[in-house]
């Protein structure tokens, strides 16, 4: 089992940023790739950026260029610094262990593993 903790979300101003974290225990020595799950009211969850153990990323065309994941296995720690924020990226944010590559879509589909979210909210 793996436990995931997340923190750094609130309410900011379109244009502004924020750091999120996510805190991992348990078995992650199973753990190769983490990243962050979003979902809107109304919408599905969606992917924003994925991260594996080489520190390999990959972003949601939506943020591309705007965020930043990075992870630092010696705190078990991963991160998703946000800038340039939108109204659009108002969502519950989820951290997310064990994503699995795709290789048809190119993308990641979400492992086993959830935090229990972190909201954000952008004001214009």
């Amino acid at each position: 089992q793996v436990q995931l903790v997340e923190s750094g979300g609130g309410l900011v101003q379109a244009g502004g940023s924020l750091r999120l974290s996510c805190v991992a225990s348990g078995s992650i020595f199973s753990i190769n790739v983490m990243g962050w799950f979003r979902q809107a009211p109304g919408k599905q969850r969606e992917l924003v950026a994925a991260i594996d153990s080489s520190g390999s990323a990959h972003y949601a065309g939506s943020v591309k260029g705007r965020s930043t994941i990075s992870r630092d296995d010696a705190k078990n720690t991963v991160y998703l610094q946000m800038n340039s924020l939108k109204p659009e990226d108002t969502a519950i944010y989820y951290c997310n262990a064990g994503l699995r590559y795709r290789y048809i879509s190119g993308s990641y589909s979400p492992g086993d593993y959830w935090g229990q979210g972190t909201q954000v909210t952008v004001s214009s």
